[in-house]
């Protein structure tokens, strides 16, 4: 054997010859986004499983209890929690619009559609505040009043975590070169959103539409 040649079998010195992959490549960032997705995925499968064991209180109260709605009470008044629910609806279109605007690189398509995605939550906050001010039953009163407050305001608990997360998904636009290493906070808070939207579809159904 040549002195001057190594086995590579023999080779101590720990050096490998090939070069390690760095962890800021974009495939350890490719990896990084799909586990925190992963994470994010099966968190809100725990929150459905909240809400669907709500669901089933709500229904099965609903069909047993004798004395269901609280005196005086005859149902709720829809027209005003429908235009709420076509808002909030509207605004998963919208945020889609904004996404396919980031998607894009045009940062300022994506703030307009983005904002307007707020905007549209922010509504359905006040329109469900305006509702509760002008209900004539509260917290307390029996099994419909106890849930009814439950359930919207559990929701509406969600509604203000998801503006507040686009609200700060707007704000790390205006950082420069922010989302060119990742979308990923803008595409969580849009699943959430979705989440929410689909979340009050089934929630509008039992308590205004079945009465």
């Amino acid at each position: 054997m040549n002195p001057t040649e190594i086995d590579p079998i023999l080779d101590i010195s720990g050096i490998s010859s090939h070069p390690v992959e760095s962890h800021g490549s974009p495939e350890h960032n490719h990896d990084e986004a799909g586990n925190s997705m992963f994470g994010f995925i099966v968190f809100l499968l725990s929150e459905s499983v909240i809400f669907l064991s709500f669901f089933t209180g709500y229904i099965v109260y609903k069909t047993t209890a004798l004395d269901w709605l609280p005196p005086d009470v005859t149902g709720l008044e829809i027209h005003d929690p429908a235009i709420n629910t076509v808002v909030l609806v509207s605004s998963s279109f919208v945020i889609y619009i904004a996404e396919r605007f980031l998607h894009a690189k045009n940062l300022w398509g994506f703030r307009a559609f983005w904002l307007l995605t707020m905007a549209m939550g922010s509504y359905f906050l006040y329109g469900q505040a305006v509702e509760w001010r002008s209900l004539p039953f509260g917290f307390t009163d029996g099994l419909f009043g106890g849930t009814f407050y439950l359930l919207t305001g559990f929701h509406g608990l969600h509604v203000l975590t998801g503006v507040l997360l686009q609200g700060i998904m707007l704000g790390r636009s205006l950082i420069p070169g922010n989302y060119d290493k990742g979308e990923f906070g803008v595409a969580a808070t849009s699943i959430f959103w979705h989440f929410v939207d689909v979340i009050w579809i089934i929630l509008f159904v039992l308590i205004y539409v079945w009465q």
